[in-house]
């Protein structure tokens, strides 16, 4: 298998983008929408069947106030203007994190959002809303404390399958490939038990500055590479044959 069948994405570098042109972050959160859009038209073209975006982490939330204001309305105007076109080619728009600190409107659009799309089968969205790795990891084990303290659990039947069932993204095959934008060579708390065996990837291409030319390099590079899952290559090649 050469094409990854999930990608997640940090898009790293809108603000940078801005400061070198001596304008406000927020314009190059706005640049970095036009990106966006780039992105899902390549996973489309390429028939990659997910992609994850990073949007917002729960620490973004620390942001100066005012710049947190502008990504939600930001955000929000997405939301209203995006979403009938993604219906359109078949992509399914899901949203993880806390959605609860968003306003009431915002979490009213992703919830329509998601209504009307969820029929959708040519491209998986999944957005990262205010959401963390860690976060994500403690919700998972109190979901797994409820079912045992109810009941329906046994901790000795807590294993991994178990977890990975109670993360975000459970119904999807993990990551395949990881791409971060902006330099950064890091993860940032995205997806922390998601990406255990997942290729990273990373470019000093800032996001709004994103091409296809730069994601048809990092899958080249994927393409390339042995994922062998604690495997011998031997053995490794052996089990993608046979699948």
């Amino acid at each position: 298998m050469t094409t990854p069948r999930h990608l997640a994405v940090i898009m790293d570098g809108n603000g940078r983008w801005a400061a070198r042109r001596r304008r406000p972050r927020i314009i190059g959160h706005r640049a970095g929408a036009r990106a966006v859009n780039l992105c899902i038209d390549f996973c489309l073209e390429r028939g990659i069947a997910a992609l994850t975006l990073f949007a917002f982490s729960s620490e973004n939330w620390g942001r100066p106030e005012e710049e947190v204001g502008a990504l939600m309305k930001l955000f929000l105007n997405a939301l209203e203007r995006e979403v009938v076109e993604l219906h359109r080619r078949g992509v399914r728009v899901r949203f993880i994190g806390e959605r609860e600190r968003f306003n009431a409107q915002i979490r009213e659009r992703m919830q329509a959002a998601e209504a009307q799309t969820a029929g959708n089968t040519r491209l998986a969205l999944n957005i990262a809303a205010s959401y963390g790795g860690r976060q994500d990891i403690a919700a998972a084990a109190r979901a797994l404390a409820r079912d045992v303290a109810e009941g329906r659990l046994k901790p000795e039947d807590i294993d991994e399958a178990a977890f990975a069932s109670r993360v975000a993204l459970a119904d999807l095959p993990p990551p395949d490939l990881f791409i971060r934008t902006g330099g950064d060579m890091r993860i940032s708390n995205f997806l922390l038990w998601q990406l255990a065996y997942t290729e990273l990837w990373f470019t000093d291409t800032l996001w709004p500055e994103l091409d296809a030319a730069t994601l048809a390099r990092a899958l080249d590079d994927f393409a390339r590479r042995e994922r062998r899952f604690g495997l011998t290559g031997e053995q490794a090649a052996a089990l993608e044959t046979s699948e």
